[in-house]
């Protein structure tokens, strides 16, 4: 037997594979089926290939585990699904076996050695890094590696990620504002902050502007200095155990915080942290803690909405007479699909005084960024961007909002492309908020 075929059989789960009807409502939601048109590129295809492997119709080769890593993983698939068909589980299954078995070359072992094991686990090592990407931002390297034509040797997609970057911070939200921070006025609830490892090296300052709204909201903040990265990465990339070992750092410290919610920003790092509990369902050590902790995972958007104390966004930016800004949603697609917010964020946009919101037609779909995909796999995630800068545009918004840091990212890309710098900003949604919040 082959021997990605045992490891397939054994990860898959027969259960979930057997639930799916070949209905074909998943179509229309995959936005690699829309692209292609290709029954392979699409929920229903990809997990009739991994069926064919386990029933042994089909061994899996190259072109099998290409199909596997072409999906991006936005589970857009999962509220469409009428038998519940948990499709997410079943790629991450399929990925960590391909993992398991794949022989890399020399290079690529270093880079995921070097990502998943020596820098996103630890918090300062991200912050090292931090501090790298600082000082090449502000020495005036970054002027004299464009200037001297050194970017060329990077593949393009790399170049136009290299030119949307934010300012990174070698320090973090603790390092900047401290740990505790009580509630303004009566107490609602005592929340800790989910930090994030990109988000606190990158956007420092939308931690900070989380803290505050989630302080004016009546709730007292704690951001637990042990916490480390979240692992989804590492569970989108075939690193399952990676993520295991991460997840049961975070519940470990989080329980010790004894938090009435756990609080993200990031729609990809709270969609894993609410399946901890699935990560860790074989683990009987761990098992019940995982549920506690999954269970009190919340999006800020969420949490401000359904039990903070009302906010007063009428820091009004418009000069008498001047037409209300235009704002848009980009939907994170882990927040929907996952973590199931999709109310919430068009809620708060919409009590902004002097902020018009336009809803974007298929805001739901993917933008492309989908972790690392943009990276992994320029030329699909070009083209679904491509796609969704058509219906961004038709919104005419001065502000496109979004509530995950690769989505901001892949906004951001997408204005540049498109030449629509000098008319819409890509933000994210807290910053938004935060600016337009009465101080």
């Amino acid at each position: 037997m082959n021997a990605l075929t045992e490891k397939l059989r054994l990860r898959l789960d027969e259960d979930q594979l057997t639930n799916c009807m070949r209905c074909g409502f998943c179509l229309p939601a995959c936005p690699t089926f829309a692209e292609t048109g290709l029954e392979a590129e699409s929920p229903r295809g990809r997990i009739a290939l991994m069926k064919a492997v386990t029933d042994g119709i089909m061994v899996p080769d190259q072109a099998f585990e290409d199909q596997m890593n072409h999906c991006l993983g936005c589970r857009a698939c999962e509220p469409a699904c009428p038998a519940g068909v948990q499709y997410g589980q079943l790629i991450e299954q399929a990925r960590d076996a391909i993992e398991d078995h794949k022989e890399h070359k020399t290079w690529v072992k270093v880079t995921r050695k070097a990502a998943f094991k020596t820098v996103f686990p630890h918090q300062e090592r991200m912050k090292w890094v931090g501090r790298g990407l600082q000082f090449y931002q502000k020495s005036g390297l970054r002027t004299v590696a464009h200037a001297s034509g050194a970017m060329k040797l990077f593949p393009k997609h790399m170049r136009d990620m290299e030119k949307i970057l934010p300012d990174a911070s070698g320090k973090g939200v603790v390092e900047k504002i401290g740990d505790r921070h009580p509630a303004k006025g009566e107490k609602v609830a005592t929340v800790a902050l989910f930090r994030g490892c990109i988000m606190d090296v990158l956007f420092t300052e939308t931690n900070i502007h989380t803290v505050d709204l989630l302080t004016a909201a009546g709730f007292e903040v704690i951001i637990p200095r042990e916490q480390n990265c979240c692992g989804a990465l590492h569970a989108h990339s075939g690193e399952a155990e990676g993520a295991r070992d991460l997840a049961r750092r975070n519940i470990k410290t989080f329980k010790a915080a004894g938090v009435d919610y756990i609080v993200s920003n990031a729609g990809g790092c709270g969609a894993i942290l609410t399946e901890y509990d699935h990560l860790l369902h074989e683990d009987p050590q761990w098992r019940d803690d995982a549920v506690w902790f999954a269970e009190r995972v919340v999006d800020i958007s969420d949490l401000l909405v359904r039990a903070g104390r009302s906010l007063d966004f009428s820091q009004d930016k418009t000069q008498g007479g001047e037409e209300p800004v235009r704002i848009t949603y980009q939907d994170s697609c882990h927040l929907r699909n996952v973590m199931k917010s999709a109310d919430a964020p068009r809620k708060l946009m919409r009590q902004v005084e002097g902020a018009q919101f336009i809803e974007m037609k298929n805001a739901d779909r993917c933008c492309g960024s989908a972790g690392i995909y943009n990276v992994t796999q320029p030329v699909m995630a070009g083209q679904i961007l491509d796609h969704k800068m058509e219906h961004v545009e038709a919104t005419g918004a001065s502000y496109l909002l979004t509530s995950n840091p690769g989505c901001l990212l892949q906004m951001k890309h997408g204005i540049d492309e498109q030449g629509l710098s000098g008319q819409m900003k890509a933000v994210h949604i807290v910053d938004f908020l935060h600016e337009r919040m009465k101080k």
